[in-house]
């Protein structure tokens, strides 16, 4: 087994009796600790491998002004440290001499940590391990759209004990694993790579344009579309990810207007837009709205029909005004596309809570949002009405042959090489 580089972020000052014993854990398993010390308030007992000062002059700021700006400007303070630090171990990235990041401690530690994680290339082993890796206030900006894995120590980083030292070894044990496993962050594929956007109401189709994609030869990349999932989707495509997107489950758009459990942000769409890669959409998701575990919304709409998957996920069927304004949203967006695209609309419905017999079959609210699209998009002809339901295999079928007529006109290169 080669010796990996594991950098350990952590605040000295105040926690150096236990990132002591995180720094011999990963030197016994034979691998090489980097101690990375972001402190602010004090002199640490002990320099870091990189110091603190190291840190925050890579920041901008002397140590100094890091620890006055930390009474009176706390912010400031930690985002030199955060810049700093992040610079720091993207060059030792680049450098080959890190193949794994693991943060330790509290709050101020965690977002440090996790703003690091978030800079560093998609596929290095990244881990958080925190009493604050479960907080609900808090994980969305840890985390994000980000392949970072959050280890929940329940207690507090302060004081060694017996139970606190089972958590450290089991967060160390993970991060040493994940090393000596990765498979690093340089892919390459020999085939064009698709994004996929898929949720459990379209996976009929998704599941069915997924082997057939294959047979046509591409790469696809089935990314969920619950909100983070197509967000990141909508990264990865800015970032050169993908060369065409199936873009089956779009209902981000509605839940972003909605404010839906399912929020992606207010940029769904606009990645494949801009970049000008052929897309082929289908309104998959536009039918409901995410609000489970919401009882204001879920009163809000108890006038409609609400389909209960679990506590917390109940959809509540869209009307034909939300629909309307989801389809001036659609049109807008793609009324700017640089590329090709096409708009799959399938009569018989959209997903499978639509569809004849079941209480969200509604299709004058599907009507709503067809006239209304037709109305307001420039290529009119760029829309297509399919005399099928969408979770079918027949309609995956459709979709499919499209996104490969796309792709032929549009003729991008035939592979891809993505650094993430």
């Amino acid at each position: 087994m080669s010796k990996k580089g594991i950098v350990i972020v952590c605040n000295l000052d105040t926690r150096g009796e236990d990132i002591v014993f995180v720094k011999e854990l990963i030197a016994g398993r034979g691998h090489q600790p980097i101690l990375l010390d972001f402190s602010m308030e004090e002199p640490p007992p002990f320099p870091g491998d990189i110091t603190t000062e190291e840190v925050a002059l890579r920041g901008g700021l002397p140590i100094e002004i890091v620890r006055e700006k930390y009474r009176s400007d706390r912010d400031t303070a930690t985002n030199n440290q955060i810049r700093g630090a992040a610079a720091l171990v993207d060059d030792l990235v680049k450098q080959g001499k890190v193949q794994g990041i693991i943060g330790i401690g509290g709050g101020t530690s965690t977002l440090v940590s996790t703003s690091i994680m978030q800079r560093l290339p998609f596929g290095l082993p990244k881990l958080m391990a925190s009493p604050m890796a479960a907080h609900p206030a808090y994980i969305d900006k840890y985390v994000g759209t980000h392949d970072i894995t959050m280890h929940h120590t329940v207690l507090d980083i302060v004081k060694m004990n017996p139970l606190l030292k089972a958590q450290i070894i089991n967060a160390v044990g993970a991060i040493c694993g994940m090393v000596e496993m990765t498979l690093g962050t340089h892919f390459e594929f020999d085939k064009p790579c698709v994004a996929i956007s898929s949720f459990g109401f379209g996976e009929m189709a998704v599941q069915t344009a997924i082997g057939m994609l294959e047979d046509a030869g591409f790469t696809p990349i089935v990314c969920h579309a619950q909100g983070k999932g197509d967000k990141a989707m909508e990264e990865m495509i800015r970032a050169g990810a993908f060369q065409g997107v199936v873009d089956i489950c779009i209902g981000g758009i509605m839940e972003n207007l909605f404010k839906g459990n399912r929020d992606p942000g207010p940029q769904r769409l606009l990645a494949a837009v801009e970049r000008g890669i052929p897309m082929v959409l289908a309104p998959c998701g536009l039918d409901i709205l995410s609000y489970g575990g919401r009882p204001d919304m879920l009163e809000k709409t108890k006038d409609r029909v609400q389909y209960v998957q679990d506590a917390l996920r109940v959809q509540v069927r869209t009307n034909a005004e939300e629909l309307r304004q989801a389809a001036d949203v659609i049109a807008e967006r793609l009324n700017r596309a640089t590329g090709r695209w096409t708009f799959l609309i399938p009569l018989k419905g959209w997903s499978s809570l639509d569809k004849e017999g079941r209480p969200i079959y509604d299709p004058v609210a599907d009507a709503a949002f067809v006239a209304r699209f037709k109305e307001k998009v420039v290529k009119k002809a760029w829309v297509k009405e399919v005399d099928l339901h969408l979770y079918t295999p027949e309609f995956a079928r459709v979709v499919v042959d499209e996104f490969v007529r796309l792709y032929a006109e549009a003729q991008p290169d035939a592979a891809l090489r993505f650094n993430a």
